[in-house]
C-alpha cells in the first residue's frame, strides 16, 4: 500500500475522531482558520491596493 494513502487515511480518521467526540471545538476551529485566511486575503488585497493606487 502506498504510504501517501495511508497518511491520508489516518489524517482523515483522526479529524474524523475529532469532530465526532468533540464537535464544537472542531466547528471553533474551522471557524477560526477561515478566520485566519479571510485576513491574510485583506491583507493581500490591501497590499495590491498600494501598490497599485
Amino acid at each position: 500500500m502506498d504510504v501517501k494513502k495511508v497518511a491520508t487515511l489516518v489524517v482523515a480518521g483522526i479529524v474524523l475522531f475529532y469532530v465526532i467526540t468533540q464537535p464544537n471545538q472542531a466547528g471553533n476551529a474551522v471557524q477560526d482558520i477561515l478566520g485566519w485566511m479571510r485576513d491574510g486575503a485583506e491583507a493581500i488585497i490591501t497590499f495590491m491596493k498600494s501598490i497599485f493606487a
